[in-house]
């Protein structure tokens, strides 16, 4: 049987930079990681946008309002640092309704409060920052945000975490426990602690350690639609006023790091934990049990999760995408849209008590374990802050 001090379930962005910084921090503990996939990052750290987001979302006493400008700089620095694709193309966040200018004005005042750089531009500020913009009277620019490859800096990521000494198994996926012992596909391990960062599945595995009793994972679908324009046809991303009641940021437009243009993402209730496509991956069980969580929100959600649905449902119209990105920016032709990207899934935590979509990271732990039950959006931008938040937690609790 394997041993270890620390044993890290799941081999996503959050799970390698936890593995990572408690390596560092206790560089002769035995740290392993396991993963099921044949390489890390092959759900939502692989598959997301690469945008290092800012931090002016958030409200100032939320962990990801910590996190977010830490972890931008942070990703920056490695970027760099390891010669990994950087595009420091900023942001502009423009409205279309009188009715967003007031959250514009908010978003302002979270971004001051956090400390993040950010600005009010008017019209022509904004179209000499990217000229086909489109904003009424007025829009934010975030210079600091940026986007980077996510499948290089995962590739980049697990390379350094077995180089410091991590011991990254793959094809190792959680099957259950027997006290301190982890049943894993590769056969059981022994650990003195375990952090839970299994994304998609962290909720199931919460709760075989006795957590997560008011949580469950709610997946949603995310869809980019890559246009045909050459690169460089954009100069920099143009994000519309969000809903701030929810955690989704709406269809936006997006340069990849090579200076291509996406527009999206949707974000549709996924029917299974790995809906990505098709019958692929389906799960009876979890399609019971998903839609049964969907069927409470749609009765008792104190938002309107009907409404969302159903907005987000129609999204998988090129039609529908391309007329959204078209309130944004000037000259999105449906014809040079044509070509859907990857998905990805969203591991959406939801409170089952009181119906809500959880805002924030949430973190649930004892001194033999600790469970990261909700690190989406941004969480792969605030991964190291993250890592060390999480690191000071273990050492707080831990017998280790």
């Amino acid at each position: 049987m394997k041993t270890c001090d620390v044993l890290v379930v799941g081999g996503g962005v959050v799970g390698l930079a936890i593995a990572r910084e408690l390596k560092r921090r206790r560089p002769g503990a035995a740290v392993v990681l396991i993963e099921k996939e044949d390489a890390p990052g092959r759900h939502a750290s692989g598959r997301n946008s690469g945008v290092l987001h800012a931090g002016f979302y958030y409200t100032a006493d939320s962990l990801k309002a910590r996190f977010t400008r830490a972890g931008n700089l942070a990703w920056t620095e490695y970027c760099r640092a390891k010669g990994l694709p950087l595009r420091a193309c900023g942001k502009l966040v423009v409205a279309s309704r009188e009715e967003d200018l007031a959250v514009l004005d908010e978003l302002l005042r979270r971004g001051r409060a956090n400390h993040v750089p950010v600005e009010e531009v008017d019209e022509k500020a904004a179209r000499a920052i990217e000229p086909r913009a489109k904003t009424l009277g007025r829009a934010l620019y975030s210079p600091s945000t940026a986007v980077v490859d996510p499948a290089a800096c995962m590739a980049a990521l697990a390379d350094d975490a077995r180089k410091e000494g991590v011991e990254v198994l793959l094809g190792a996926g959680y099957r259950g426990r027997r006290g301190r012992v982890v049943e894993t596909a590769a056969g059981p391990v022994e650990a003195g602690f375990v952090v839970n960062a299994a994304g998609l599945y962290a909720d199931k595995i919460a709760r075989d350690f006795g957590f997560s009793r008011r949580y469950r994972i709610l997946p949603f679908k995310g869809l980019y639609l890559y246009s045909d324009e050459p690169a460089g046809s954009f100069r920099t991303h143009v994000y519309p006023v969000p809903d701030i009641r929810n955690p989704f940021l709406g269809v936006h437009v997006t340069v990849t790091v090579d200076g291509q243009v996406k527009i999206g993402p949707t974000a549709i209730p996924a029917l299974w934990r790995e809906n990505y496509g098709g019958w692929d991956n389906f799960s009876a069980s979890e399609l019971a049990e998903i839609l049964l969580r969907q069927a409470g929100l749609l009765l008792g959600a104190d938002f309107d999760f009907r409404r969302l649905a159903l907005e987000e449902i129609r999204k998988n119209s090129r039609r529908v995408m391309t007329a959204l990105a078209a309130r944004l920016a000037d000259g999105v032709d449906p014809a040079l849209y044509r070509r859907w990207g990857k998905p990805g899934i969203r591991a959406q935590l939801v409170d089952v008590e009181s119906r809500r979509l959880v805002m924030d990271f949430l973190l649930e732990g004892d001194e033999r374990s600790l469970h990261v039950l909700n690190a989406v959006s941004p969480g792969f931008t605030c991964a190291f802050p993250f890592a060390a938040h999480v690191a000071d937690r273990v050492a707080a609790s831990a017998r280790f």
